[in-house]
């Protein structure tokens, strides 16, 4: 029988079945909408540093084909295939997400469901509906990741920013940006001034038919050039005035290179593919074309048209403005493109200029991971209340910012529990956080470490605790011994399944236990609750004949089997 998950539960996939060829389907019924289905593989900072492992419509599959997609089939919108066992070593995070195609929120989604299938039985299902959702336009639904061995999670937290927000919270290249790129060839494709010249002969026509005029043409074949590459190349390539040349190589019907020494030159060999631009330049030559021909902002401002004697009007595209005259003494027109091309240089230097607010911002951004628990950075942590639905207590004064309906409380410990938290110096003053939000915790800078439990059990001191899981059971406990300087004679045990959040100062570091394992009792942060603590003092009687110490006699020395930890931090209490 498949187990059911609800949003925030986790396994072990081996306790879901021994295999690792998996089936994993989806399914999402909301009529009149439509959704892309993916899978993101993730490294172990959750980014999506390899794009061969974003498998969707347009890339069904990873190299090495550990994830693949199946399409719509046994009642699934979609479906993949995942072989856990193929999947690459820097591949750490499996995250299937689904993101609404067009107009829609997840809110007006009816039911769905992300289910796990392996040897033919369904062995694990998270079930969901629109009324878990408000605004967002993308989900993350479920996620297996590495931790001891591959396990599942089931996520359900989304976007407002559909899956444009997805590729960018997985580092991955949005391609808002390439429209921009791709902007250019809209209006200068190599087709463009083939069909140009049909379209405007009408009206060139009547004052450009005269081709025999060719010889002043050399101004006047920018029509064909006026395409983009026009503006880069021909101020670089020519001093001359004559800029008509450069301009026509991009055009295949021209072919002819270009003529730098005869600024009036007509010598440009008449080509079969390119009689009626000749007509047409002469005319724009002597007088204004008309507006279809050639696209005034862009076609007037080539080079070509901006020759001395020509004598070419403003309108025609030669505005004698200032700024657009050449550092060498060219004409006016030459180099000078239009701002509706956005060849000239300045206008293609502002996009290069400052990033904006929202670049610089960019990496201050929230990092949501689909987890209960995220670390927003050393000194900040978001618990996500609505996943897992178990309260949170925390230190109190603690919470620097919610979004969401959160709600908190006094959490008392009672008579017995204040008189053993004065007693032993393991006192918290606690608040209790509920409803559906996030809560955003820190306390005087320090680094804070979410320590996971799975039934096993570790101990910190009271004063080291920032926040933990309602779920877990904590309780004071005694170290052995005959006490130590400042009253650290206690500690407190916490076990269960849930999390707790671990203050240092500065990073820690985690030793292993072995039977010589000593610590200072002022920088030991916290242990595995299986471990046995017991004083160990370096007083020697004979010392007493001498004045002063080493500071360091009185340590705390662990022993246990293998598989026990101490994390110590660098800075003493």
């Amino acid at each position: 029988m498949a187990r059911e998950f609800q949003r925030g539960h986790k396994a072990r996939i081996s306790d879901l079945t021994p295999g690792t060829d998996l089936y994993v389907g989806v399914r999402i019924d909301a009529p009149g909408l439509t959704f892309d289905i993916s899978c993101f593989g993730l490294d172990a900072a959750e980014r999506l540093s390899d794009d061969r492992y974003f498998v969707f419509f347009n890339q069904p599959k990873s190299p090495e084909e550990s994830i693949q997609l199946l399409g719509a089939q046994a009642g699934d919108t979609e479906s993949f295939r995942v072989t856990l066992d193929r999947v690459p070593d820097h591949i750490h995070r499996l995250s299937f997400t689904a993101a609404i195609d067009g107009a829609g929120q997840m809110s007006g989604t009816g039911s769905g469901y992300l289910r796990i299938v392996a040897g033919g039985e369904e062995v694990a299902r998270y079930a969901f509906d629109g009324s878990e959702f408000s605004t967002e336009r993308a989900v993350m639904l479920g996620d297996f990741y590495r931790k001891d061995g591959w396990r599942f999670a089931a996520v359900g937290q989304g976007f407002d920013g559909g899956l444009e927000a997805l590729l960018k919270n997985f580092g991955g290249e949005v391609a808002e940006e390439e429209p921009a790129a791709a902007a250019p060839p809209a209006f200068a494709p190599p087709a463009f001034a083939p069909p140009a010249a049909p379209a405007p002969p009408a009206a060139p026509s009547s004052a450009a038919p005269p081709s025999p005029p060719a010889p002043a043409p050399a101004a006047g074949t920018p029509p064909f050039g006026a395409p983009v590459p026009a503006p880069a190349p021909a101020p670089q390539l020519h001093s001359a005035p004559t800029l008509a040349a450069p301009l026509a190589p991009p055009a295949a019907p021209y072919g002819d290179p270009p003529q730098p020494g005869a600024p009036g030159h007509p010598g440009q060999p008449p080509h079969p593919g390119a009689p009626a631009p000749h007509g047409q330049q002469p005319s724009g030559h002597g007088q204004t074309p008309p507006p279809g021909y050639g696209q005034p902002p862009g076609y007037g401002q080539p080079p070509g048209y901006g020759q001395p004697p020509a004598g070419a009007p403003q309108g025609y595209g030669q505005p004698p403005a200032p700024g657009q005259t050449p550092p060498h003494g060219r004409p006016p027109g030459y180099g000078g493109q239009p701002a509706p091309y956005g060849q000239q240089p300045p206008a293609a230097a502002a996009p290069a200029g400052g990033p904006g607010l929202a670049a610089a911002l960019q990496k201050y951004r929230e990092t949501p991971t689909g987890q209960r628990w995220t670390p927003q950075n050393q000194q900040l942590m978001r618990v996500d209340l609505a996943m897992g639905g178990t309260p949170v207590l925390a230190r109190q004064g603690s919470m620097v910012m919610y979004q969401g309906k959160v709600d908190f409380g006094y959490k008392g410990a009672g008579f017995t529990g204040r008189i053993v938290g004065n007693a032993t110096g393991q006192e918290m003053q606690l608040m209790r956080c509920t409803g559906r939000g996030q809560v955003f915790l820190a306390e005087d800078g320090a680094h804070l470490h979410p320590i996971e439990l799975q039934g096993d059990g570790i101990c910190v001191s009271a004063e080291n605790v920032l926040a933990f899981d309602e779920s877990l059971h904590h309780e004071v406990r005694r170290i052995e011994g005959h006490g130590i300087p400042g009253g650290a004679l206690f500690t407190m045990q916490f076990q269960g399944s849930g999390t707790v959040v671990v203050k240092t100062r500065g990073t820690p570091v985690v030793l292993p236990v072995t039977p010589t394992t000593f610590a200072d009792a002022n920088a030991v942060v916290a242990w595995s609750s299986a471990s046995q603590v017991i004083l160990s003092s370096q007083v020697r009687l004979r010392r007493n004949a001498y004045p002063g110490h080493s500071g360091e006699t009185v340590n705390l020395q662990f022993r246990g089997a293998p598989g026990n930890f101490i994390v110590v931090q660098p800075y003493e209490v």
